[in-house]
Parts: C-alpha cells; sequence; structure tokens
C-alpha cells in the first residue's frame, strides 16, 4: 500500500510559511467524553451550533466529514508580533483588541496557505485521493488533534502551549485519504504544574477549575460569539476589551518564549487597529465600520456588537469626555447599542442620566431595550 513521504509533506508546509505541522491518524479526539461533559454543563452558552447532532456526529467520527480519511495533517501558524506598547493597550479611553486580530484575516491568510500545501499534496501523491481543508470552521477539537500531533500541550487555561514559543498560534487541518509513512505522537499532556496564573488573573473567573472555560463568563465570548446583552454583572469586570481577551495567554509563562512571526499580514497597520479610540468606535457607522474592519476578524461581528462592546468599555472608562457620544447612541438604529449606552451613561453620571435615559424610555420599542433603559434610571441600582 502506498503511503506518503511525512517529511516531504512537512518540507512543503515549511516553505509555506507554517511553522508547525502534525501527522496523526484520523480517529476522534481522546478528549471527546470532557467535551460532551462541557456541553452538558451549559459552559457553550449561546453558541447552540456547538450541541448539533450532526456537529456531534462529524466529531465522533471523522469518516461523516470525509468518507474514507486516514490521515488527519495538523498545521499551525505563528501570529505574535509584540508591536503596540502596554500602556497604549491599557488606556482606558482606547477599546482593546485581542493580538489575533491586529491584522487581516487569519481565516483568509491561513486558508490561502493551508489549499496550496493540500493542492501540492494531491498533485505529489498523483492517486485521487480525497481531501478537505479547515481553519477554525469544521467540527474538530482542533487543540486536541494538534496535542495529538505534538504541536504543544493543553494548558489550564484550555490554550494549545507550545513550550518553546507560547500560545499565540493559529490552527488548520486537511482531512486526507492519504495514508504517510510516518505518524506524529503526542507530547506531555500538561506542563503547567502548580502554576495558576492565569486562572486567577481572568477579569471575569472564567475557569470553574483547571482546564475548563465556562464560555458563558469568559470576555472573548462575550465580545464576539453572544450575539445578545452581556450580563450587567460581567460589564464592569471586562475593562476596556471590545474585541476578545488576552489576559490569561499574557501571563502565562510559557508566553516568554515567544517570537514574532514574520508573517506581515498578521502586523496591525498602526497602534488604532489593535486599540482604537472609544470616541472612534461609538462614531461607527455602517459605512464607516466596513472601511475600517472590512478583512479584518472584526468584521464577523458586525457593526451593532462592535459598538455594543464600546459603550461597556466607555462605561468603564469613567470620564465625562464620552458622555456626549453615548448619549448619541441613545438613539442608535440598534436596540442592542440602545440599552448597552444606557448602562454606560448610568454608571458615569449616575442619577444625573437618569432624565435623559427616562425621555428615550418613553419612546422605546423593543421590550428588552426598555429593560435596559429602565434599570438605568434607578436611583438604588449598583453600578460600582
Amino acid at each position: 500500500m502506498y503511503r506518503f513521504p511525512a517529511l516531504d509533506l512537512k518540507a512543503a508546509a515549511a516553505a509555506r510559511g507554517l511553522d508547525r505541522v502534525g501527522i496523526i491518524r484520523a480517529v476522534p479526539s481522546p478528549h471527546l467524553d470532557a467535551y460532551f461533559r462541557w456541553l452538558e454543563a451549559g459552559y457553550h452558552g449561546t453558541m447552540a451550533y456547538l450541541s448539533r447532532p450532526d456537529r456531534l456526529e462529524r466529531r465522533r467520527d471523522l469518516n461523516v466529514i470525509l468518507p474514507g480519511v486516514q490521515s488527519l495533517v495538523v498545521v499551525g501558524c505563528d501570529y505574535y508580533t509584540q508591536a503596540i506598547p502596554p500602556a497604549i493597550l491599557a488606556d482606558p479611553s482606547r477599546g482593546r483588541i485581542a493580538a489575533y486580530a491586529w491584522g487581516q484575516d487569519y481565516h483568509d491568510v491561513l486558508a490561502a496557505r493551508l489549499e496550496d500545501l493540500a493542492a501540492w499534496l494531491l498533485a505529489a501523491a498523483g492517486n485521487g485521493a480525497a481531501q478537505r481543508v479547515y481553519v477554525d470552521t469544521g467540527p474538530l477539537l482542533e487543540r486536541s488533534h494538534a496535542w495529538m500531533g505534538g504541536l504543544g500541550f493543553i494548558g489550564k487555561n484550555t490554550m494549545l502551549i507550545h513550550p518553546r514559543r507560547g500560545s499565540h498560534l493559529f490552527l488548520g487541518e486537511i482531512l486526507t485519504t492519504l495514508e504517510f509513512d510516518a505518524y506524529d505522537t503526542p507530547g506531555r499532556a500538561a506542563m503547567c504544574g502548580t502554576c495558576a496564573r492565569c486562572l486567577t488573573a481572568c477579569p471575569t473567573a472564567a475557569f470553574p477549575e483547571p482546564y475548563v472555560l465556562d464560555a458563558r463568563r469568559c470576555i472573548s465570548y462575550l465580545t464576539i460569539e453572544h450575539k445578545g446583552w452581556i450580563p450587567a454583572e460581567l460589564r464592569p469586570l471586562m475593562g476596556n476589551w471590545v474585541f476578545g481577551c488576552d489576559v490569561c495567554q499574557d501571563v502565562c509563562p510559557f508566553q516568554r518564549f515567544a517570537r514574532p512571526t514574520p508573517v506581515a499580514a498578521f502586523y496591525p497597520p498602526d497602534v488604532d487597529r489593535a486599540a482604537p479610540p472609544l470616541l472612534d468606535l461609538l462614531a461607527l457607522d455602517e459605512a464607516g465600520f466596513r472601511e475600517r474592519y472590512y478583512g479584518t476578524p472584526l468584521y464577523r461581528i458586525k457593526r451593532d456588537r462592535l459598538v455594543r462592546n464600546a459603550c461597556v468599555a466607555a462605561g468603564n472608562w469613567g470620564d465625562p469626555a464620552v458622555v456626549p457620544a453615548l448619549e448619541r447612541r441613545l438613539s442608535d438604529r440598534s436596540p442592542l447599542v440602545r440599552g448597552h449606552a444606557a448602562w454606560a451613561l448610568a454608571r458615569i453620571q449616575g442619577q444625573r442620566a437618569a432624565p435623559l435615559i427616562a425621555a428615550h424610555l418613553e419612546h422605546e420599542t423593543d421590550p428588552e431595550a426598555r429593560r435596559e433603559l429602565l434599570a438605568a434610571t434607578r436611583p438604588d441600582d449598583d453600578r460600582a
């Protein structure tokens, strides 16, 4: 039986700027039972697609994704840039964006390299093999499969961590009906030891226990995946994050080994891409949002969610300079924005904001926005 040379594939991957490659048998993740328990606990929040029966079936059997699949090629691409001074990122007048989203959309960048590698593999094999390519889109437990391929270990923050490069790593996969002449094996299952920096540093206490993330409390989930109302009790804990969060990665001791990526597409064009002024975000309309963020990961959450997040960050900033911008957002076309703007105004001004919010409440027709505006007018509402 023909088996493709694994070293040839890895050399071709390196030539395409893919930093790490693991080749494993196409078997289910060994962490599948833990994943099912995670779903049963409701830790996936409003990400209902994760528990869809068809997706669960694909995770149990990769042949459902690609009939006759034999191998899974897992690739990693570093995205660490070390480009923005920490003082700028921590500036409360700016909205902070997770480092993975500073540059171009990684789906596009990594998918192009992975598709090219898959095309090369198909041509080199010359036997009509079937293949599928995924970059953070398929029903695979990517980090678990990456661990199986020796790309790193799973940390207490649930991130895949390379012991000599940290956790700033994009992942992608090729499922193929080809077999290889050699397969990779997992490294150590864990290397965190007694360290718990990520668990204690999390602003919202999103880790109920080591190696388990409650997405419902995670800032990345709240600012990106969650499409609705951010729980009021979590808003003060979110600081100036408006897209994602890097706290549990930044405090990890292994992150000191990270090296800047040579991929120019992952670097921000300027500091405002990594930490845009909140006043600029609050002023965004649809055209402005598209002009600024098309082709970046931020584009996926659309304008309303980004401005919603900016309202929360503005409330945490607490500077009166942002009040006029928030007042304008009380008339926003999005109920989601109107409600979060009212929360932010009440957090900054207290009862001084009540008359204006009450005036808008008289004309508010959205039930959830009405509840938000009403809560913002209550004198006994604790917003500290």
